[in-house]
């Protein structure tokens, strides 16, 4: 979902998969709650990355959490994970967000040989700050994320 270019950003938070850990999302809400809250103090929009579904009501399909917890973040992206599948979000009120405030949302099923995120480049970046459960890294350059939400492709690129 999503359509354009973006330029700006520099920032991502995301769920470490080694500790995702279904039980523990409320935990998880209060820590990215804190950690876009630095990001809006700073100014900054960020990538968000976790598992399963971003805003749901039920905590043990995703992060349970409300938009002002994580409204500085300018893509959401669901993945899925070996033990833990993903079937998109479909909230309309979530989604209602995430349109009215051009938000991209990416969808990353790792059994689709299409649908993957380069984690080693995203592990070799620098740590601006780890949580129990995030991580938050830094490209010393922006990155560039294309989306055409009419073809159903995007994608997160380096710049060099």
């Amino acid at each position: 979902m999503g359509n354009g270019k973006i330029q700006n950003i520099t920032d991502i938070i995301y769920v470490i998969p080694e500790k995702f850990d279904n039980t523990q999302t409320f935990e998880m809400a209060t820590e990215i709650e804190k950690l876009n809250s630095k990001m809006q103090n700073e100014g900054k929009q960020y990538i968000l990355i976790g598992p399963g579904r971003w805003g749901t009501r039920d905590k043990f399909i995703g992060i349970p959490v409300v938009w002002p917890q994580i409204s500085n973040a300018k893509v959401i992206v669901e993945i899925s994970l070996e033990d833990f599948p993903l079937d998109a979000s479909l909230g309309s009120h979530f989604f209602h967000n995430v349109t009215s405030m051009n938000v991209g949302y990416f969808s990353v099923n790792h059994r689709f040989i299409k649908d993957f995120i380069t984690w080693d480049i995203i592990n070799n970046q620098k740590i601006i700050e780890e949580t129990k459960y995030f991580k938050h890294i830094r490209f010393n350059k922006p990155v560039t994320i294309t989306m055409d939400g009419r073809k159903r492709i995007s994608a997160i690129t380096l710049n060099n």
